[in-house]
């Protein structure tokens, strides 16, 4: 049986059909193959680009920290720093004790259950700091510079310039280092209206120069305007004696000295370390003087002893509201 043939110009067709399907498989296949790459890098860019936008640069005293996302393992290492966060709403997971507290202060110790005790300001516990794995450290540079490198290598760490007077830019230092600077700026203006509302209420009494004096173990401190009480008396108005009538921090006197301390109404507190209450004897001992009995701020029994924490140590804004608080009340003021 003979084979069958078919015409040439039918096998010239197949051919080229065939050859056209192979060039088309052969294009579709390369442009898929080049498609996926081309999507998975522009995922990669897209990814990229949103971390980077996430992470926020915060300028501080040591330098600029690049801080990613909203912190929610907070360490703080200050008194002010904790008084800061708690009234931002964050609860830190480590904070060192607070000066007069045990381990916290009264007004603080409510919101402070678990948080974990981290020695004290002047020498914070830098292993137990690294065991909480914390996403963001806030200290100082007064107290903290030479353990900078060490806080800095375990997280993200913002310190602010010093503990003077001047709270309110710490405060928003760490509201923005939080990723809360709407939230702090909010709070500052609700409190300086509370302030000024106050001012009005005082009126003409805060013509009267107040003296503010810290008792400590064998000596005296005068308490100028940058301080904690000093800012709060300078934003209601109040006049200063002579000698405290400065824009500084403190000094130190003697006994033979404590004309300076004299004024219309005198605010002092005492500081006790130990339980010797050192602090407190001495208190005596210059009450008890006839260079103290002759100032005229005591002889019209217009000395009052106020808290260590709110008027001085406490340094932030919840301290703040109640120290606006105890100086309407001392003056009588509702």
């Amino acid at each position: 049986m003979s084979a069958i043939h078919k015409p040439s110009w039918q096998l010239l067709i197949a051919a080229a059909l065939s050859l056209m399907l192979l060039v088309t498989g052969c294009s579709g296949g390369q442009n898929n193959t080049g498609s996926q790459p081309a999507q998975s890098q522009g995922q990669d860019q897209a990814a990229a680009t949103d971390t980077k936008s996430d992470i926020r640069k915060v300028k501080h005293a040591m330098g600029e920290a690049e801080i990613k996302g909203t912190p929610e393992r907070v360490v703080v290492l200050t008194s002010e720093g904790t008084e800061a966060l708690l009234g931002l709403g964050v609860k830190p997971v480590g904070a060192v004790q607070s000066p007069r507290g045990n381990p916290w202060h009264d007004h603080i110790k409510d919101k402070m259950q678990d948080v974990t005790v981290l020695g004290d300001e002047a020498q914070p516990n830098i292993e137990l700091i690294a065991s909480l794995k914390p996403d963001l450290i806030l200290g100082n540079k007064v107290r903290h510079e030479k353990v900078y490198s060490q806080l800095s290598g375990i997280a993200p760490t913002v310190f602010s310039e010093d503990l003077a007077g001047k709270w309110k830019p710490n405060f928003m230092l760490y509201a923005e280092a939080l990723g809360k600077k709407a939230d702090g700026e909010k709070l500052l203006a609700d409190f300086d209206k509370k302030v000024e509302e106050a001012k009005a209420k005082l009126g003409d009494k805060t013509k009267a120069k107040v003296s503010l004096i810290r008792f400590q173990p064998g000596k005296i401190r005068l308490y100028m305007k940058d301080t904690f009480a000093g800012v709060m008396l300078s934003q209601l108005g109040f006049a200063r004696p002579a000698s405290q009538d400065k824009d500084e921090f403190m000094q130190v006197i003697a006994k033979e000295q404590l004309a300076d301390a004299d004024g219309d109404v005198l605010f002092y507190w005492v500081s006790d370390h130990g339980e010797k209450k050192e602090g407190s004897k001495y208190r005596e001992e210059v009450m008890n003087d006839p260079l103290w009995k002759n100032l005229n701020v005591v002889k019209n029994n217009k000395v009052f002893e106020v808290n260590d924490v709110v008027w001085n140590i406490g340094g932030s804004i919840l301290s703040a509201e109640l120290l606006l608080d105890d100086i309407l009340k001392r003056f009588d003021v509702k």
